[in-house]
């Protein structure tokens, strides 16, 4: 081979090279560029529920510290499932999040037959955003005209009338849902469920009497409730709220001992989402809930900033799943 050959042969194995240490390093810059467009959160929900309240409250804070947009996107439908399967299902390159649920990762596993995806091995948790009790809560002229005033008057009413109040929830599946079947198997009284795509519907819902009771999340009841739209009786939670301290737990209302049903919302990614990327949207939505400014929003509202990092809230769900389990089989509630 003469040395001009050996030359070109040398020059194209250097091209080759090259051009091979930029493929292998191509997704690491781009990893390296998230994010480079709009990230997208999807809410499980209708909008005006307390899902949807706090993916809209975390959604500026994030935009602001990224400086790309985080937009808000509602896929309401069987009890959450059709959004966490969206999430599910999406590229796992941290421009698809899910705003999930007690209900999406703590108690559906255990409710539906089949679920169309695992809430353990399907997602990259992120971050609990936000705990909340439950309330119970009744149409107030509806209260009123049945002279109902605390858990023990509903319970005698509707034992003595038996199928006549429909209870409302955001979905099948949902923590509304369920503790109002608890409080159902507990107290050994009927209610027609009626489910609705969210909290918000569920709510107009109640408001203009269409439906009787509901076990709502207190921050998106909490301004119907002070608005005199609804009647509070009792929050649902092991502890009273600091936002409502006057209202009792069910437990200490009804002698219901050890009920607990309280909701909780956090961000996941699809598994397989780049460490990198999932610990930044960790710390950035960490910082934004330990801020004066809405840490005394969500407080107010009776929610309690979480803020925890992956490893602790995945540890979170699986707890999660095991403890609604039972709650579940107690309640009787079960959907294909």
């Amino acid at each position: 081979m003469n040395p001009g050959s050996q030359d070109k042969r040398r020059l194209v194995l250097a091209v080759l090279a090259s051009a091979a240490m930029l493929t292998m390093a191509a997704p690491v810059a781009a990893q390296g560029a998230w994010p480079a467009k709009p990230v997208r959160i999807v809410v499980p929900f209708a909008p005006g529920g307390t899902t949807d309240i706090l993916a809209r409250a975390i959604a500026p804070e994030l935009s602001k510290a990224f400086g790309q947009s985080f937009i808000v996107d509602n896929r309401a439908g069987a009890g959450g499932n059709v959004g966490a399967d969206i999430v599910a299902k999406s590229a796992n390159d941290g421009y698809t999040l899910l705003m999930g649920t007690v209900g999406t990762h703590g108690i559906n596993k255990s409710l539906y037959r089949k679920l169309p995806y695992d809430p353990q091995k399907d997602f990259a948790p992120i971050t609990l955003v936000a705990g909340v009790p439950n309330v119970m809560v009744m149409n107030t002229e509806k209260a009123q005209a049945l002279h109902i005033n605390t858990v023990p008057d509903f319970i005698k009413y509707a034992k003595a009338h038996p199928g006549e109040f429909n209870m409302a929830s955001s979905g099948n599946g949902t923590s509304i849902h369920l503790a109002g079947e608890l409080f159902k198997a507990r107290t050994g009284i009927f209610m027609t469920h009626i489910p609705y795509t969210g909290s918000g519907p569920a709510m107009l819902g109640m408001v203009s009497g269409q439906v009787d009771v509901m076990f709502d999340n207190l921050p998106s009841a909490m301004p119907q409730i002070r608005g005199g739209k609804l009647k509070a009786f009792a929050v649902t939670s092991a502890q009273r709220s600091g936002a409502m301290p006057d209202l009792p737990t069910i437990e200490e209302a009804a002698g219901l001992k050890g009920f607990d049903a309280s909701s909780w919302f956090g961000l996941l990614a699809p598994a397989g989402t780049p460490p990198d990327v999932v610990s930044r949207i960790q710390q950035e939505t960490a910082k934004a809930l330990a801020s004066p400014a809405i840490k005394e929003k969500l407080l107010a509202q009776g929610a309690i900033p979480g803020g925890n990092t992956p490893a602790e809230f995945a540890r979170f769900i699986d707890s999660e799943i095991a403890k609604w389990a039972p709650v579940v089989k107690a309640s009787g509630a079960k959907i294909d």
